[in-house]
């Protein structure tokens, strides 16, 4: 057995959207870097309706956004008004502190609109937590590409078989986005001590075996594991080393609890940045039940 976990995600209905939560899980805060994982859609918006993330605030992160379908209106408080369109990145340190809202394009609104795609939280090494908040888009075509044994892979984040994303990151990372014909095959990169598969289809197998759709597999850290399908399926791996234990309050993630107190209290009496002509937000709830997905 190389699957040391299996994660059934919790479901979301996000109002109009769904988002299959797979990270962070009750009894696993991490794979890697990567704290916060979630699968939106494919959801069908209709016509005069649209995702409305409303602006609100990260510490000590960096959001990862990546795209099957459809499109997304990224605006932050650094002034960032970016589209991301399938196949690009966004990546949004937040550092010390940043409000985004994250909307379907007006255009898109006019029309009935899919959206489907993959939203990563990615923890910062201590050094870089209380960084200046930044924003990067790297558009698609400047994403390693290649074809192996029937899949095709695509490099988001971190280095793999020889090829290294443009992304920059801040520590170790493996983040591929791998599409599969009917009996493809594709060995998951050894070089990293936390790895997991995530299933977006049906149809895979890992070592033989079955993996079904919407599942987080966290693997042994075993040398030779091989995901296969029988038939065209797709799948997310992501991966790295371990950066410690880190603390998770709504948006907000840090490794010390205090900052977080500190950047809660700066939410509630309006001490961040806002977003440029963006006059709704939302207000830090009295209970966390959820985070946002953007």
């Amino acid at each position: 057995m190389v699957i040391f976990q299996l994660i059934e995600p919790e479901v979301k209905d996000l109002g109009g959207f769904v988002a299959r939560r797979s990270l962070p899980y009750f009894n696993r805060q991490m794979v890697g870097p990567f704290i916060f994982f979630d699968h939106v859609g494919p959801s069908v918006l209709p016509p005069n309706k649209g995702i409305d993330v409303r602006p609100h605030p990260h510490i000590n992160l960096a959001t990862v956004t990546y795209l099957f379908d459809g499109a997304l209106m990224h605006r932050d408080s650094l002034g960032t008004v970016q589209e991301i369109q399938p196949g690009a990145v966004n990546w949004m340190m937040a550092g010390k502190g940043i409000v985004h809202s994250e909307r379907s394009p007006d255009i898109d609104r006019q029309n009935e609109a899919t959206i489907h795609g993959i939203q990563t939280w990615v923890a910062l090494p201590m050094e870089y937590e209380e960084t200046e908040p930044s924003f990067a888009h790297y558009p698609a075509q400047t994403l390693p590409i290649w074809e192996k044994n029937g899949a095709i892979i695509k490099l988001i984040a971190g280095v793999a078989d020889g090829y290294t994303s443009p992304v920059k990151v801040f520590s170790p990372i493996l983040y591929l986005d791998v599409v599969l014909c009917a009996n493809a095959h594709f060995t998951i990169p050894t070089d990293y001590s936390e790895r997991a598969v995530y299933s977006v289809t049906e149809g895979l197998s890992i070592n033989n075996q079955p993996l079904e759709p919407y599942r987080l597999a966290i693997l042994e850290p075993v040398d030779e594991i091989r995901v296969s399908a029988a038939a065209a399926a797709r799948c997310i791996v992501i991966g790295g080393e371990p950066l410690g234990t880190r603390y998770k309050w709504w948006n907000f993630v840090s490794r010390r609890p205090e900052r977080i107190e500190e950047a809660k209290a700066d939410w509630q009496n309006n001490h961040f940045a806002t977003v440029p002509d963006e006059t709704e937000f939302i207000s830090l709830p009295e209970v966390v039940t959820e985070a946002n997905p953007f």
